[in-house]
């Protein structure tokens, strides 16, 4: 008891934050009562957020990042300096540091269980549209595949290119696009109805690169934020993933298929180049994969102006590749989205062409 006294605040903080977790893990499978909470209390909670930090154009996500970058370094110089000057009672004093750090820590989970967590478990995009992933058969893959070289080749003459050839929209107008890209998907899909705030680009875009990011969103500012470094032909199919966050949709290859959608019904041309490049590049890489001569067969048909925009995309993530952060990165990635549910990990990117083949092979 004199130990738990010793430490009250930081012990009560500890049971606070074990409480929620707690009573979330417990109650997270009732469907129901997720739907109920997502709907009610964490989709409002993350919209009134935003309102504020959608008043600059600033991410609040990155001087956040930046703070909380030098603040841990902060409190790990105090911590030892105090560790050092507690003379006799060294082991207390460490033993309250440590746990300072894991009730924040844990504070943050708790949080961020409670703005984006929870729409883990509740009705999936698939379930409220009724359109499931499927087996794929190579005929319908085949077919999808070619449908997606014959649109791609067609919007590469919609949008402007520098001497090259290759995509050269500015950066800044498909951001001020994204506001109205879902605009026609919610016609269809009147569930994903939301009053866009847009995506921000980041400033330390490089550093995303080096951790293979091209878009995050931010639940605890409800931001949705993109790599500003990256080719921007595969900027709008990034913004219109991460505003399909926004809608609250969780599962990432439900996102990267609304992506597709939305841009390329969207009527930018910018956004519907960039969602035909994404839908072509998941269905192609499955195709490949099956049948390799088929697909360098479809590919031959897309126009120099593409195959420029696919070697300048290859060649900026090729000087990333296999480095130290990219790995780190990937492997944590990797395990946050099998502990939420995510069982092929990174991997689950790839399924999203069972969902384009079951929509589009219609």
């Amino acid at each position: 008891m004199n130990f738990f006294l010793r430490h009250k605040k930081l012990h009560l903080w500890l049971l606070a934050d074990l409480a929620a977790l707690a009573l979330f893990y417990l109650v997270r499978t009732n469907t129901s009562l997720m739907n109920a909470v997502a709907a009610h209390i964490t989709a409002p909670a993350r919209r009134a957020i935003a309102s504020v930090t959608y008043l600059t154009e600033v991410s609040v996500m990155e001087v956040l990042c930046v703070l909380l970058a030098a603040a841990a370094a902060g409190y790990l110089l105090w911590s030892a300096a105090a560790v050092v000057r507690a003379k006799g009672r060294r082991l207390q004093r460490a033993y309250s540091a440590l746990l300072g750090a894991a009730c924040f820590g844990l504070s943050l989970w708790a949080a961020f269980c409670l703005l984006w967590g929870i729409n883990c478990w509740t009705d999936s995009f698939q379930t409220r549209s009724g359109i499931y992933a499927q087996p794929v058969s190579a005929e319908d893959l085949a077919s999808v595949t070619a449908y997606f070289a014959g649109q791609l080749a067609e919007a590469a003459d919609d949008v402007p290119r520098d001497e090259r050839g290759a995509f050269a929209v500015p950066r800044e107008e498909i951001l001020a696009g994204s506001t109205h890209v879902y605009d026609q998907l919610e016609q269809e899909f009147p569930f994903l109805a939301y009053d866009d705030f847009g995506v921000k680009g980041v400033h330390f875009s490089r550093v995303m690169s080096d951790l293979d990011f091209t878009g995050i969103f931010c639940p605890f500012t409800a931001e949705s934020n993109v790599n500003m470094d990256s080719p921007a032909s595969r900027l709008p199919a990034t913004a219109a993933h991460e505003l399909a966050h926004q809608r609250g949709i969780f599962s990432e290859q439900e996102c990267n298929f609304l992506a597709i959608l939305a841009s390329t019904t969207s009527g930018i041309s910018a956004y519907a180049y960039s969602g035909w490049m994404s839908a072509f590049i998941y269905a192609g890489n499955a195709l490949y994969g099956v049948d390799p001569e088929l697909y360098w067969a479809i590919r031959e048909t897309l126009p120099p102006e593409v195959e420029q925009d696919f070697a300048d995309d290859a060649a900026y993530w090729a000087q990333f590749a296999g480095k130290a952060p990219q790995k780190v990165s990937n492997t944590v990635y990797d395990g946050v989205l099998k502990a939420w549910g995510e069982e092929l990990g990174i991997q689950s990117y790839g399924t999203v062409v069972d969902l384009l083949v079951a929509y589009y092979a219609q």
